[in-house]
Formats: C-alpha cells, structure tokens, sequence
C-alpha cells in the first residue's frame, strides 16, 4: 500500500464500486442486473485467454468454442462458492478449473495442480492467505490471488478464466462485491494491454513489478464499476 499510486488508485476504485452498487437499479437486488454482469465478464474473461467473441453471438448460443463455453459455466456457478472459497479454496480452484477446462483438458488432468516444489508453497501461502482474516483492503487481496496464479498457472488450461473467477471470489467474500455485481473482467478486458503487462510485471516480485500490477488493478476496478452502471442504465 506504500508503493507509489496504489493506495490512491484502490481507494478510488472502492469509491467508484460503492457508488455503482448504489444505483437505482440494484435496489431490487439487481437480478436483472446481475445476469447481464455475469454474461459480459464470462465472454470479456474468454476474450483475455484469447477466445474474442461479440457479447450478442454469445447470448444467441451460436458460440461453442470450449473456452467461452467454460467462463459461462464458471460465471454461473460464482455466486455459489462465495462460502466455500474462504474456508476451502482448494476445493474451489478444482472445481473452477473442472468447469473452465472440461472441454479442453484430459479428465484426469482437471482440478489437479501442476506444480513444482516452489510453486507448492506459493500456492499453499496464498490459500492461507484466502483463509485467513485480515484488514488488508479487499482489492489489494483480490489482486495478490489473481496475480499469484496468474503467475504460477498451476493449471495448464484455462488459468487465466481460473485466477480471474477466484480474485472476483475475493472481492465478494470480503465484501466488496457481495453479489458479484461489478463486471471486473470486462474492466480487465477493457485495459488488455496493460492487464499483460501488467500481470508479467507482477510476476517478477520487484516493487515496480508490484505496483505496476497493483495499480492496474484499481484503474480496471474502476472501469469495471464503470460499465455495471452502465448496465444499470439500460436496465
């Protein structure tokens, strides 16, 4: 949080998702909302794993392509793993990778990590971290999962639809994003160069590495919050 622009560029998003879940719109809890939301970050995460498809040929069904077809079923299956992943994040990261990968992986390949010695521990670290209370802000947590297995992939397909399903986990089981209302993969979607960039940066461990990442991560928070409301307006 002491890196040079995170502090303020994660505050500004929390800002920005309070104000989104405030709309008019989502008083009714949004259901109408919540679907759209779900249906646009499932094809924009397919998008980032390079399955690029028009939102409208998705919602007609005319797209099979495994990978879009694995976000769909991963977006739809979020709101119910929201309990488990704090208190089972392993349990849930196979269960993602099972949804995300089946058309794409052996049987026998899905929901098993594939790490070495280094990559065991890290990821063992970052479960502990899910696991356990903190008063770390929410985003800066949700960035740190969604970076770590962006960068140990401990899935060999499907990692990116995996690590950005669990950051959005985070954000709602810390109550941030409670009910999975803020399309943050779009906002990822929306800044696809820098989410690259961004995300290697991350993977180096290095301050400016971190911070780069960190940074990002609150701007595309804030395009995400962004395009919900505009949901909510034509809703």
């Amino acid at each position: 949080m002491e890196l040079a622009e995170v502090a303020d560029a994660l505050e500004q998003s929390r800002a920005d998702v309070d104000r989104t879940l405030w709309h008019r719109a989502l008083r009714n809890g949004g259901p109408a909302v919540a679907t759209e939301v779900s249906l646009r970050s499932a094809v924009a995460s397919a998008a980032l794993d390079g399955a690029e498809y028009d939102v409208e040929k998705v919602r007609s069904g005319v797209v099979t392509d495994p990978v879009v077809q694995g976000a769909l079923r991963v977006a739809s299956e979020l709101p119910g793993l929201v309990d488990t992943w704090q208190k089972a994040p392993r349990q849930v990261l196979a269960r993602l990778h099972l949804l995300a990968a089946r058309d794409l992986a052996e049987p026998e390949e899905l929901g098993r990590p594939v790490v070495d010695a280094d990559g065991s521990i890290r990821l063992a670290t970052l479960c502990v971290l899910v696991t356990s209370e903190t008063n770390l802000p929410a985003a800066l947590v949700a960035a740190v999962v969604h970076g770590e297995l962006l960068a140990l992939r401990p899935f060999p397909t499907a990692a990116g639809v995996v690590a950005r399903a669990a950051a959005r986990l985070t954000l709602a089981a810390r109550g941030l994003d409670p009910r999975l209302l803020i399309a943050m993969d779009v906002g990822h979607f929306a800044r696809s160069p820098e989410y690259v960039g961004s995300a290697g940066a991350f993977a180096t461990g290095t301050p400016d590495g971190l911070r780069s990442w960190l940074k990002h991560y609150g701007q595309a928070m804030s395009a995400g919050a962004e395009a919900t409301t505009a949901v909510c307006n034509r809703v």
